[in-house]
């Protein structure tokens, strides 16, 4: 009986040596797909929250950049690239784009090079509200 037992126990040791590899390979992958599931939609509210604060009449550059980097940094987004186009907001400005590029390889948590090259981008382009020119006094 004894010897049966130490012949399972063997088993027991190749059987895990090759199949946890593979279960380490599934968990990983997961992990990564999932953080960049979870980038392609910060992006994209990042972008809406950026055209929401920039299509208010008295709206700067500044503060549509700023309203979007607050939504990447709450998934702790690396080297973001956010472009605003116009480059200056005036009160003839009829609308407003944002774009934003995230980077993959300076975004993984677990294999960087899985994504080497790679990266998220999402725009869009709001039209501009137009403000009236009354004050309450």
């Amino acid at each position: 009986m004894r010897g049966l037992i130490r012949n399972c126990r063997g088993t027991t040791t190749v059987e895990f040596a090759l199949c946890a590899p593979i279960l380490f390979l599934f968990t990983f992958t997961s992990f990564e797909y999932s953080r960049v599931n979870s980038l392609r939609q910060t992006a994209e509210n990042a972008v809406y929250e950026g055209c929401r604060r920039g299509i208010v009449p008295g709206a700067t550059v500044e503060d549509v950049q700023a309203s979007t980097q607050l939504v990447l940094d709450s998934v702790f987004t690396q080297n973001p690239t956010i472009t605003v186009t116009p480059s200056v907001i005036t009160e003839d400005t009829s609308e407003v784009t944002v774009d934003v590029t995230i980077p993959l390889d300076a975004n993984s948590w677990v294999a960087p090079n899985f994504f080497r090259g790679r990266q998220v981008t999402s725009s869009l382009t709001l039209a501009r509200e137009r403000g009236l020119n009354s004050s309450v006094d």
